[in-house]
């Protein structure tokens, strides 16, 4: 004689069941591979944000150190030596200011100066993707310093902003202070 748990597990009702569980899954399946899909963009735009804001940090900077060098030799800068036009090749200045024995004078150190920082904007050496700085200097006491450093921001922002890749994205800070 069967038990009622045995009757219950060969009536027909309990057959017709079997396979319900197989599309449960499928569906469970399914809904986990659409979550997991979500969180890979999210982590996709997380790091295209991340390298953003990375280039952002790194245009500060330069633009922080121009200025620093501006400080240490403010003469030439009211004379106007580290004035260069955004978008110019950083000119090659005729004495390299390297070391502790280079004799510079200081119009020579402000063309180093500026030489150098143009070489570490722009890519493939430098921080910057199609990075391009200015300088000017207007007035003279006080004397106000503007610095634009610009960049190329389109692998960030084709994914954050629906741009698409490749298309050029500058992006621009702007330093002004007092100098």
């Amino acid at each position: 004689m069967c038990t009622p748990l045995e009757q219950s597990t060969h009536s027909p009702a309990a057959r017709a069941q079997s396979g319900f569980t197989l599309i449960e899954v499928l569906v469970a399946l399914v809904v986990m591979s659409t979550g997991l899909l979500g969180i890979a963009k999210l982590v996709l735009y997380s790091a295209h944000s991340n390298d953003s804001a990375y280039m952002r940090s790194q245009a500060t900077e330069l633009a922080y150190e121009i200025l620093d060098t501006m400080r240490a030799n403010r003469a030439q800068a009211l004379a106007g030596s580290y004035n260069t036009a955004l978008g110019t090749a950083p000119a090659i200045p005729g004495v390299l200011c390297l070391g502790t024995g280079a004799n510079c004078t200081a119009p020579q150190l402000a063309a180093y100066d500026v030489y150098q920082w143009k070489q570490r904007l722009a890519a493939p050496t430098g921080a910057l993707p199609s990075g391009q700085g200015s300088v000017s200097i207007v007035g003279a006491n006080p004397a106000t310093a503007t610095i634009v450093v610009s960049w190329d921001d389109s692998a960030a922002q084709g994914a954050i902003a629906n741009t698409g890749y490749g298309v050029a994205t500058p992006m621009t800070i702007t330093l002004e202070t007092v100098l």
